[in-house]
């Protein structure tokens, strides 16, 4: 759970950084069985990194992370 703007800029990082690790597989794999086992747990990173992300975003600093 992201706590604090730091937190989400870090965050943000990882996001990009699988997105580029994804993107690459994307020009470099051939074999679209071995490009779906590799990124499948990429996606599944982002996917759940960007959860967190709207999370943290939803709510003013003064409401607190998960006060709804």
């Amino acid at each position: 759970m992201i706590a604090n703007d730091h937190q989400l800029q870090t965050t943000l990082e990882r996001i990009s950084w699988f997105q580029d690790q994804v993107a690459h597989l994307r020009r470099t794999e051939t074999n679209p069985v071995n490009y779906h086992a590799a990124v499948s747990s990429f996606l599944a990173e982002i996917d759940r990194m960007q959860l967190e992300v709207r999370e943290y975003l939803s709510f003013l600093p003064a409401e607190g992370v998960g006060a709804a």
